[in-house]
């Protein structure tokens, strides 16, 4: 379990580093990127969306990016995400709409995050249709939390929930406030480099957390996404949800676009509800990063890809 931990410290740190992003930027989508991250544009990636959808599939689209200190780019990704929820309501996707506050100018200002926001969750309300506020690192938690609070409360819980992670020992008190809100949230480990001060440092530390998370939203009534490709904490919630006779409606499997796919589709014959988180776009580096971090075989994948060049 210790190895895991060093293996994402050691990728993480050595992702910052210029030639490496350098190298990636330049030759990534024909590397192993595009295992990953669906396509750049909106365009390109609607036929991914109706594909899986085709497979009984749901979708969940992120344009990727994040750390935007330019209010114009912050503007720009607003009316991208804001097109998003268009373009599924015009093609008649199975889709909702991920977003990140950092995306849309929280470390500028978080009141220019929060306007942004009212926008999109209003456009989302338009359209019958619902937005994921992604969790960040720490320094965003509070602010995520609270802006998540405010959204819900005006827009209602239909149109607007955000994630828990599990690797966070703050989490079980912020997923009791989340509940209070009857909020849909998406529950995952956590993907962020943080320290053992706030965070749990082990896997199986963190995997228990994030089964306990799971099963209390669920026994206390809320939605559920339950965000995880590890087939054994799967089957232990599934065994969970049956003995307790949850609806297969009260809840839902999410995983990433690239990883389990079998997984997936196995689970939909199963009757389940499935949605793929879908990331599309330019900004891809921060994300794969993190990605390949999360587990060794995906790094085999990329270099693998890089040797056949």
């Amino acid at each position: 379990m210790r190895m895991n931990a060093l293996f994402r410290r050691a990728v993480l740190r050595l992702s910052e580093r210029k030639l490496i992003e350098s190298l990636f930027r330049k030759h990534g989508m024909r590397i192993g990127v595009s295992r990953f991250v669906a396509a750049e544009t909106l365009v390109d990636v609607l036929g991914k969306i109706k594909e899986m959808n085709g497979q009984g599939l749901a979708v969940t689209l992120d344009y990727l990016g994040e750390s935007v200190l330019d209010p114009a780019l912050a503007e720009e990704a607003a009316l991208q995400i804001i097109a998003m929820l268009r373009t599924i309501h015009d093609n008649g996707l199975q889709a909702n709409v991920s977003v990140k506050l950092t995306q849309l100018g929280c470390r500028i200002d978080p009141a220019v995050s929060m306007k942004h926001m009212e926008r999109i969750v209003g456009a989302a309300k338009y359209y019958r249709n619902f937005v994921r506020i992604d969790m960040e690192d720490s320094t965003l938690t509070d602010e995520t939390l609270r802006m998540t609070h405010a959204l819900v409360t005006r827009f209602g819980k239909q149109h607007v929930g955000t994630v828990i992670q599990a690797y966070l020992y703050r989490s079980p008190s912020d997923l009791a406030d989340m509940g209070k809100l009857d909020a849909n949230v998406r529950i995952v480990k956590g993907a962020y480099k943080e320290e053992a001060t706030i965070a749990y440092p082990h896997k199986k530390e963190v995997d228990r957390q994030y089964v306990a998370l799971v099963k209390s939203h669920m026994t206390d009534g809320h939605y559920t996404a339950i965000a995880t490709h590890d087939p054994r904490i799967i089957e232990e919630l599934k065994a969970f949800a049956d003995r307790r006779s949850f609806s297969k409606d009260s809840f839902e499997f999410q995983m990433l676009y690239g990883i389990a796919s079998k997984l997936q589709l196995e689970l939909v014959k199963q009757g389940y509800r499935v949605r793929v988180y879908t990331p599309f776009g330019r900004q891809w580096y921060p994300y794969f990063t993190r990605r390949i971090a999360e587990r060794p075989a995906n790094l085999l994948f990329v270099l693998k890809g890089m040797l056949r060049r």
